[in-house]
């Protein structure tokens, strides 16, 4: 392997990252690529945020907003996530980039031509009010599986089942809220069932697949596989490249594979290099547990038909548990990555989400272990290592690597350090990433028992030969950590790296010996231990955000003084473009409201409307306007709640 495509799962621009995607897809994809680099191979590591799909849809028109607003906002903060984490890609893109649209439509042509991809007459829910069909996000109802409510038309949360809108009991439409009923619609399908026995064989021979990608594959394909629909009936996504098929797009899962491959072609495109010189030597797809259906059968067998190498590795990352519970976006029982990069360093966090378990074996999130961990591991055993090795050199030493004559328990160590390097880079190599991060901590608990069987304190007097012989070794010990430890924490490996004076160092130096005379910089604190209260105040406002809103009794809501009122003036805030300032007329008085309604109305339609006003509260300043007001408004759609009958000034109870 002289080169390495990496990829990791495209992150749905929708939301930020949460740590349950760091670790099961981005942090040991980035562990792998940067042990590659070190190791001297060229890689090619690639993402892009997908931006397609009717969550974005459904989403943008809620918010009576364009879907690449939605997604752009979404992916800078993705992609700012990512970065503070130090995913370190070579190119991070998008599928709204024309690139990619055109790469994705010629790939469509390709199979359709070729007759992999064919038309049918399908049953689907149409919104007479909407006038249109309803994608599977567009629907929601009661599941028949488990009769939740509030089930949407591709997926039940409540039972975690995978649905049709068809099969939705009492549905409805997402957007206007009416029952929509069943029409025909022609949609394309790809011949999924034409490779039932081409994946199987693949499936079963490769042996680069780890247990649970092979194993829930196997499940779906002796099932039997059906033909996928790869149409959609929206304007939001990617045009079906067919004059026949007006106002049809591709579905989200027929072109965000290709993202891959357009994220490449991006770094083509800027570096000059050629991006299949890499796809042809060694392709490592880094997934979570939820896609392995997606990129175990779907993805190679669009490939099988464009007539495409298929991946080598699909390495898929098992779930992640917050507080020995699942984690759920929608009840906010979650972190934020953004947030816990407010309190903590993000090499912390890529230590924890590592070493807690094998990436193929799901694992909890635990501040009181996440606390322990840090303080026991890194600080105690790792931190003090090092800064004790440190310190000792530059006070006895001179901050230089000492002369030494080595016995037997120093050579020991040598040989350790080697054989060590030996298991980690065995384990890197197999995706066994905690294991080895586990072999570098025991290298640190290695150092610090030697460290205190050779008492250098005592014998820098009595046997300085000896003292000398420990702080060489121990040194040595210390760079082969700060080496070995740079694709897991690249920021405290640079830190350890400095300190020793050796930055830029290769996975094969780990083991070349600092020479004597050497001169390090001066020690410092690598890592800090993390108090109760900073974990007390964590698991405070994980458990707040979870908390139901508090009931409003009778005698708080009496004290609104809610009225009706009528828009006399209206006009644009310089800066904004949410903020309207109004003049409002109460009757006994006008006020002055600056009302976040732009993004639905323009000023020159407002005036003469009734409208709903709160006129008790504490003046303001919004935009440095002042607001003395506030019109009551829906929170999605900012649709203004009026009054038609009321009289100007009349109040609300």
């Amino acid at each position: 392997m002289k080169r390495v495509f990496i990829t990791c799962a495209l992150p749905y621009a929708n939301g930020p990252t949460h740590l349950g995607h760091l670790r099961s897809t981005y942090i040991p994809a980035d562990i792998y690529a940067r042990y590659n680099r070190m190791k001297g191979r060229d890689v090619l590591f690639v993402c892009a945020t997908d931006e397609h799909g009717t969550p974005i849809a459904v989403k943008a028109e809620k918010e009576s907003k364009d879907p690449l607003e939605v997604a752009t906002h979404y992916y800078k903060m993705i992609r700012r996530d990512l970065e503070a984490c130090d995913i370190s890609f070579d190119n991070f893109s998008r599928t709204s980039n024309p690139l990619h649209h055109k790469i994705s439509q010629k790939f469509f042509l390709k199979l359709y031509k070729k007759d992999f991809i064919y038309e049918k007459d399908i049953k689907q829910l149409y919104c007479r009010e909407c006038q249109r069909f309803l994608p599977d996000r567009y629907v929601e109802g009661k599941c028949p599986y488990c009769g939740a409510d509030g089930a949407r038309g591709d997926h039940c949360e409540a039972c975690g089942r995978h649905l049709e809108p068809l099969q939705l009991v009492n549905p409805k439409c997402m957007i206007c809220g009416s029952k929509p009923e069943v029409r025909k619609s022609r949609h394309y399908f790809f011949r999924l069932s034409k490779f039932q026995n081409k994946l199987l064989k693949w499936i079963k021979s490769n042996k680069n697949l780890p247990a649970n990608v092979k194993n829930y594959a196997l499940q779906w394909v002796k099932e039997g596989l059906k033909d996928w629909i790869l149409t959609r009936d929206m304007e939001w996504g990617i045009p079906v490249p067919l004059k026949e098929a007006k106002g049809k797009i591709i579905y989200v899962w027929g072109e965000a594979f290709l993202g891959y491959i357009s994220s490449a072609v991006e770094w083509s495109e800027k570096t000059g290099k050629d991006w299949k010189e890499y796809w042809e030597d060694t392709v490592v797809h880094f997934i979570g547990k939820d896609i392995i259906y997606h990129h175990a059968i779907f993805w190679p067998a669009l490939l099988m038909a464009y007539g495409c190498k298929l991946p080598d590795y699909i390495i898929a990352g098992e779930y992640l548990s917050l507080e020995g519970k699942k984690m759920s976006t929608s009840k906010n029982w979650v972190v934020w990555t953004s947030e816990f990069l407010e309190r903590f360093e993000s090499d912390i966090l890529r230590y924890y989400l590592t070493i807690n378990a094998p990436l193929t074996r799901d694992t909890d999130f635990s501040w009181d272990d996440f606390q322990r961990r840090v303080n026991d591991e890194l600080a105690d055993i790792l931190g003090n290592f090092l800064h004790r090795t440190f310190s000792f050199t530059n006070r006895f030493y001179d901050s230089r690597i000492p002369k030494a004559n080595l016995e037997d328990e120093d050579i020991r160590i040598i040989e350790d350090i080697k054989k060590a390097k030996k298991d980690i880079e065995d384990a890197i190599e197999r995706f066994n990433f905690r294991e080895g991060l586990v072999e570098i901590i025991g290298l640190a608990k290695k150092g610090n028992k030697y460290f205190n069987d050779q008492e250098p304190w005592k014998t820098i007097k009595e046997e300085p030969d000896r003292a000398a012989a420990c702080i060489f070794t121990c040194n040595q010990l210390a760079k082969a950590i700060g080496a070995l430890l740079k694709p897991y924490m690249p920021r405290k490996s640079a830190k350890i790296l400095e300190i020793l004076n050796l930055e830029g160092i290769s996975w094969d130096d780990a083991t070349t010996p600092i020479k004597a005379g050497h001169e390090i910089r001066e020690a410092e604190p690598l890592f800090a231990k993390i108090q109760d209260k900073i974990i007390e105040e964590e698991k405070r406002k994980l458990h707040q955000k979870t908390k139901p809103r508090e009931d409003v009794s009778i005698e708080d809501f009496a004290k609104l003084d809610l009225r009706v009122g009528r828009i006399s003036e209206a006009s644009e805030i310089k800066g904004s473009d949410k903020l309207l300032k109004l003049k409002v007329d109460l009757s006994d008085k006008t006020i002055q409201v600056v009302a976040g309604i732009g993004s639905k109305y323009s000023a020159n339609e407002l005036p003469g409307k009734k409208v709903i006003v709160l006129a008790n509260i504490k003046p303001t300043k919004l935009f440095g306007v002042k607001s003395e007001g506030m019109i009551l408004a829906t929170a999605e759609k900012m649709g203004l709640l009026t009054v038609e009958d009321g009289k100007i000034g009349e109040r609300i109870k």
